[in-house]
């Protein structure tokens, strides 16, 4: 069954807006996990806008051990004061996986996959680093992307569809297109023996039709939906909410 990992950042962006501790984002996951979560994911960036590489020290010590950690981030990105770089962070926290995402500090937030034509001489030797700390990888992608048989080529283990246009088409009322671009792109990466997550902008309105349309969705990283939907619900019953629905699409 598909594994749901609660994304935390924007619990970071609401403390972070006022200073001090409050809300918590070590309570926040842990909520997230009593629920149920399999996973929690944080996005740290160089700008420290939300997630800060406090937050991931302590997240890794409150994660070890009950469920998968897993780190977002642009490898390309150099250290900067306060940020030690997403390769620094990995290899001080060992994460069940890294997502390596190609967004730049101008972007409010990640809106496209790597373009591995462009990209994979320079991904090589950082896959192989993250690998040898024992780190699964997986890429940020584009559904349609050429080239993907790049990714496997070059060692990573998973890609991540990027499903912003899917959740744009699905809110617009079809789909359809989008869905079965989706489709054909974890069907193409699972026969290069890639696994397929997926991630942004899902939500409970657009998760059980998007898990019933793209076969074999090994896990689904959900921040932004899921925490706004938590203000009106509580965390707890929010997350319970999204299990059920992927339990009810693997029952399809």
């Amino acid at each position: 069954m598909t594994m749901l990992s609660v994304n935390v950042n924007k619990v970071a962006v609401l403390r972070n807006s006022r200073g001090g501790a409050l809300p918590s984002v070590l309570a926040a996951a842990e909520a997230a996990l009593v629920a149920g979560a399999g996973g929690i994911t944080v996005h740290p960036r160089p700008d420290q806008r939300h997630i800060r590489p406090d937050d991931v020290f302590a997240l890794a010590g409150l994660v070890g051990g009950r469920a998968e950690y897993n780190l977002e981030g642009n490898p390309f990105a150099p250290p900067r004061d306060g940020y030690p770089g997403f390769l620094a962070l990995v290899a001080a926290v060992r994460p069940q996986q890294a997502t390596l995402v190609p967004d730049g500090d101008g972007q409010l937030t990640s809106d496209h996959g790597f373009d591995l034509a462009r990209d994979a001489n320079r991904l090589r030797p950082l896959v192989a680093e993250l690998k040898a700390l024992g780190t699964r990888v997986s890429l940020f992608m584009d559904a349609g992307a050429p080239n993907l048989h790049l990714a496997a080529e070059l060692g990573a283990d998973r890609i991540e569809l990027y499903t912003g246009p899917y959740a744009e088409a699905h809110a617009a009322g079809d789909a359809s297109a989008e869905l079965a671009r989706c489709a054909a792109t974890a069907r193409e990466a699972q026969s290069l023996g890639l696994g397929v997550n997926a991630g942004h902008d899902l939500g409970q309105a657009n998760l059980g039709d998007f898990l019933r349309g793209v076969p074999g969705v090994l896990e689904v990283s959900i921040g932004h939906a899921l925490i706004g939907e938590a203000l009106h619900d509580g965390l707890g019953p929010t997350v319970r909410a999204y299990l059920a629905i992927i339990a009810g699409a693997g029952r399809r």
